[in-house]
Formats: structure tokens, C-alpha cells, sequence
């Protein structure tokens, strides 16, 4: 083995827990990890992501220069002062996407090379009578959800191919390899405000969220992505296999990955 492919192998991230008690008498048990990774052509990152209790979030940024960058961390940022607010809520991401929107124009070093960032992610909702995750997007960045054996994409891309799927025009497979696959159809940027879509999913002990920039899918299936679900229980250790896998198969893209687990969930406390 070289010294390069030594260097270049992915770090594993800290696998952090958190057990907590429910303002419904719920209590529920969470681990996360969250890693990110520039890929293999690309010579800086512009994805930036987010593990902040009760909020987690990928954001794969684009534009000239560091355009990307400035448009993705804008976002985290503003969303790490909401979720250590603790009122994480539509109305509350919304609000903060403004200020991102906000920074994003008035950062010195913003271009109009379509300075933009896509947004995916995972929320904690305990207002209601009773708790559930809540996923949003902006973009082609997604969201999985392990559950016993299947993997489902919870959120469904802001894309040109996905339109063209949705229509009957393009099948999943002719999708994978169009020429227009990177085309998105929404995203955060400086000209305009955008609400994400929000999904809202039951509460089940073993679930498990996988939180992810296109980088990773461009690189590993979902059959792969499940496979490392499965053979490694703890996000930290999935995360940095996926990883992995997604660098050996080409990383063209930055690649950004969060993985959340609902180790125990007991609505009935």
C-alpha cells in the first residue's frame, strides 16, 4: 500500500450518544456520527454538515471559486444557532435560511457563478402529543431510513432527472447516468428564499438515518449503503465504511455523510 492511498484513507468520526426525556413522558435513546470528505478531484470541500442535538444536517454547496463553501456553511451556521436553541420547528428553519440567504449575498467573496447549497436533514419534533422525526430537503442531497431490512429514500430529489422520472420520461436506471444529473432545481442560494419539503416519520427502535451529500450516492448504491448498515452497528464505523467505499469507487464529488440510530424509544414511559 502507498503512502498516498495511506493518507488519503478516511478517518473515523467520534460516535456520539444521548439519552433524553420527552416532554410526553417518552424517553428515547439516540447515537450519531458525521464525517465529511473533499473526494478524490475535487481540490476543496464545499459541503459542510451539522450534528447538534436535536437537529442534523447535510448541505453540499456549488458555485465559482468558494462560492460553495461560503453558500453551505452559511447554512450550517445558521441552523447550529437554532438547533442550540432548542425550538427547532418549520418556522424556525425557515427564519434561519433567510439570515443564510442573507449572509450568503453579502459575503464578500460571493460570486453569480450559481453560488448555492443544497439542504437535507433530520429533526427531533417533541411539540406534539407524540414524537416523530421530522426530514427536510432543498436539493439533490437526501435522506435514507434503515428499517429491519429495507432502505427507503425518505426525501425525493429537487433534480431535472427526478422531474423527468416523476413524468415517466426517464426510468431510474437511465437516470442514474443521464448528462443532466447534476442539474437541481432548488436550492439556498442568494436571489431567493426557499422553504424545504418536511416528511414526517413514526419514532421505531433500530431505525436508522442516513444523512447524505450526492457524493456518496454517486459512488455506492443503495444496496451498498445497506450493506454497511448491517454489517457495522455503530455510526461512527458505518459512516467511515461507506466512506471508504465511496473513495475506492472513484469519489468524484465531495462526499458527506451523517448517520443517526434510534437505539431505544419508549413512547409508553
Amino acid at each position: 500500500m502507498s503512502d498516498e492511498s495511506i493518507s488519503a484513507a478516511p478517518q473515523r468520526p467520534e460516535t456520539h450518544s444521548r439519552d433524553v426525556s420527552l416532554p410526553s413522558g417518552a424517553t428515547l435513546s439516540l447515537r450519531w456520527a458525521g464525517m465529511t470528505d473533499p473526494g478524490r478531484k475535487r481540490e476543496n470541500n464545499q459541503d459542510a454538515f451539522l450534528t447538534s442535538y436535536p437537529m442534523f444536517i447535510v448541505a453540499d454547496g456549488m458555485g465559482g471559486h468558494i462560492g460553495g463553501e461560503i453558500a453551505s456553511q452559511s447554512v450550517v451556521n445558521r441552523l447550529t444557532a437554532l438547533a442550540e436553541s432548542g425550538e427547532v420547528q418549520p418556522h424556525g428553519i425557515d427564519e434561519a435560511l433567510a439570515l443564510a440567504v442573507a449572509d450568503i449575498a453579502d459575503h464578500p467573496e460571493t460570486t453569480d457563478e450559481g453560488t448555492g447549497t443544497t439542504l437535507t436533514g433530520i429533526y427531533l419534533d417533541t411539540d406534539e402529543d407524540v414524537p416523530s422525526i421530522v426530514a427536510l430537503n432543498v436539493g439533490d442531497s437526501r435522506v435514507y431510513l434503515q428499517r429491519g431490512d429495507q432502505l427507503m429514500q425518505v426525501t425525493t430529489d429537487h433534480s431535472l432527472v427526478q422531474e423527468l422520472v416523476a413524468a415517466g420520461r426517464l426510468s431510474e436506471e437511465e437516470a442514474e447516468t443521464h448528462p443532466y444529473s447534476n442539474v437541481i432545481t432548488r436550492a439556498v442560494g442568494p436571489t431567493e428564499q426557499v422553504s424545504p419539503d418536511y416528511v414526517r416519520i413514526d419514532i421505531q427502535p433500530g431505525d436508522r438515518y442516513v444523512i447524505c451529500s450526492d457524493g456518496l450516492t454517486k459512488e455506492l448504491t443503495d444496496y451498498g449503503i445497506l450493506h454497511f448498515l448491517h454489517e457495522r452497528a455503530d455510526p461512527g464505523d458505518a459512516a467511515t465504511g461507506m466512506m471508504a467505499a465511496a473513495l475506492e469507487n472513484g469519489g468524484r464529488d465531495n462526499v458527506s455523510i451523517v448517520i443517526v440510530d434510534v437505539i431505544a424509544f419508549d413512547a409508553a414511559a
